[in-house]
């Protein structure tokens, strides 16, 4: 009895617990944790989570200075995690002109020329995207279109899977490519049906112009990350996966970084031509919980929608071609030891793969790399994964490979890529449920600029699979489909567990980071055709709100 009254006395002596600086509650979270998967509150004290319960558990620490987020029965998800994104490309298109939704050629034109009267003169001309294939019929546009609109202004605009761009006459003498320029390794500079370049330069013929046009000056670089970050906020994105875009991508991200300025978390990669200066500079990194340079990314081949993918087999529209090999996989041997030596510093490797030809080749180097350098927990990913032989499918889970997808590019590219590939190619298109089916790890992305960075539209693509152009009401292969909480899987934890930060996000759970989404939606009960709907209603970093939809009711 004595000791009893003696630990009531000296339970009440302990002091309460610190207030947190932020509670959300009345909401309907789904945590991605196991150990608890809902809640209807948590708390969040110095960015990270100190509590996950009911509303009676959290509200024990709300104090006079706490910031309150009235959920309102709503959903909330952890901040979604963007597995493939290029966030400079992403800013500087957001800053320019869209030629995507381009009805024509003679519309490409006209808006051309009027975004280029705006511009000063002799000013290069090289954001904004298109899509030939929104026009009909589709055909690749010529320096002719972009000529009469863009005048003293050197200009070569990419299609907006960044694998092909159209430049104009200018532009091509500047880069010194004429009838007799040869294609480069890796690259095809597409001519008339006189030899003349037409205009269009695909993969690493694109080098040429990349070579002359002038960098981008530090404080453009700081403008587009401004506004792809506030991009990013509205749509619920909290961490990024960046891949190369800009030279001085990363300096800007530090230059952020260091004014306190970021409001999305980034997980960046060099080149993987330049793995030996992303070795040195990730050891003289801060490498925390904002910024870290976590690997390489490599290329074994080109787009679907440039025809540059490797294929087995010759492309049905072009029985001539059946893609191109990335320059660095030329030959293979090569990329095979940029990938061995990565390794070995401990980086993590990933590689763009969209043909099945590549897929199975990268697998192929992945497994022998594998054996060389001995076990570790490396996580080699092949990022698109887009076109897979069946038999590899099973491969991705046996050799632990991660498959990093961007749902998105299926109900785009399967307007169009029947026509391309033929349907029997096309059954193994962003072929999710198959591969989960088979064991392997699927981390979901954008891919942006190339697809919108919302990761509303990835879900809604994963789980319904209709294509953009509402032919596919039911689904384009639909047998491909995979459930909602699959698809927030793929988006949270485990595009955290893709970048070695399952420690760190990807779930809500005491010691996370408070990362997290308010949605007006709960895409976990809505019809699947409803999940499109949803939107960002309050976006949390570190506990702090860095974005409110101000159409809405404010949480």
């Amino acid at each position: 009895m004595i000791l009893s009254i003696a630990f009531i006395l000296a339970a009440a002596m302990l002091p309460a617990p610190s207030p947190a600086d932020l509670v959300l509650v009345h909401a309907k979270i789904w945590t991605a944790d196991p150990a608890r998967p809902e809640a209807s509150a948590l708390a969040a004290r110095s960015g990270r989570i100190v509590a996950v319960g009911s509303d009676a558990e959290v509200e024990k620490l709300r104090g006079p200075a706490t910031v309150v987020v009235e959920g309102a029965g709503r959903r909330v998800v952890p901040g979604f995690i963007d597995a493939h994104t290029h966030m400079s490309m992403g800013g500087f298109n957001l800053l320019a002109l869209d030629l995507r939704k381009t009805k024509d050629p003679q519309e490409f034109t006209r808006l051309l020329g009027e975004f280029a009267k705006t511009r000063p003169a002799g000013v290069w001309l090289t954001d904004g995207a298109w899509d030939h294939e929104q026009w009909k019929p589709s055909r690749l546009p010529t320096r002719e279109m972009l000529d009469p609109a863009t005048g003293d202004h050197p200009a070569c605009l990419s299609r907006q899977d960044g694998h092909m761009s159209v430049c104009n006459s200018l532009a091509l003498r500047l880069a010194k490519i004429t009838r007799e320029t040869p294609d480069p390794p890796g690259g095809v500079i597409v001519r008339d049906a006189r030899g003349e370049p037409t205009g269009v330069l695909k993969d690493a013929a694109m080098d040429a112009v990349s070579a002359v046009r002038p960098p981008r000056t530090a404080a453009e670089l700081l403008e587009a990350f401004r506004t792809a970050m506030r991009h990013a906020a509205s749509v619920g994105v909290t961490s990024v996966q960046d891949l190369p875009g800009e030279k001085g991508d990363l300096d800007a991200w530090e230059t952020l970084r260091r004014a306190a300025e970021l409001t999305v978390r980034v997980h960046y990669r060099l080149p993987l031509s330049a793995w030996e200066k992303a070795r040195d500079r990730r050891a003289a990194m801060r490498n925390d919980e904002w910024i870290r340079l976590g690997g390489v990314k490599g290329y074994a081949d080109g787009s679907l929608g440039s025809s540059t993918a490797l294929f087995d087999a010759p492309y049905a529209d072009d029985p001539k071609n059946s893609g191109v090999a990335a320059s660095e996989a030329i030959p293979l041997s090569r990329l095979e030891e940029r990938v061995a030596g990565a390794d070995r510093a401990g980086l993590q490797v990933v590689i763009h793969a969209i043909g099945d030809r590549a897929n199975a080749q990268i697998l192929d180097v992945y497994e022998r790399v594998a054996k060389a350098n001995g076990p570790r927990d490396r996580r080699f990913r092949i990022e698109h994964a887009q076109h897979l032989r069946p038999a590899d499918i099973p491969r991705f889970a046996r050799l632990g490979v991660i498959a990093s997808m961007e749902p998105y590019h299926a109900i785009d590219d399967g307007r169009w890529a029947e026509k391309r590939i033929g349907a029997e190619r096309c059954r193994t298109t962003y072929a999710f449920r198959s591969l989960l089916d088979a064991g392997a790890r699927l981390a979901f992305g954008s891919d942006w600029d190339v697809a919108p960075l919302s990761p509303i539209a990835g879900i809604d693509a994963a789980v319904t699979r209709r294509t953009i152009d509402g032919r596919n009401p039911r689904g384009w292969f639909p047998e491909q489909r995979i459930g909602v909480r699959e698809a927030l899987t793929a988006y949270t934890a485990e595009a955290a567990w893709a970048a070695f930060e399952e420690g760190e996000k990807g779930t809500l759970a005491p010691g996370r980071l408070a990362d997290f989404v308010v949605l007006s939606r709960d895409i976990l009960t809505v019809p699947s055709e409803q999940i499109v709907d949803a939107k960002a209603d309050a976006t949390v970093v570190g506990g702090k709100i860095v974005y409110r939809a101000k159409e809405r009711p404010a949480p």
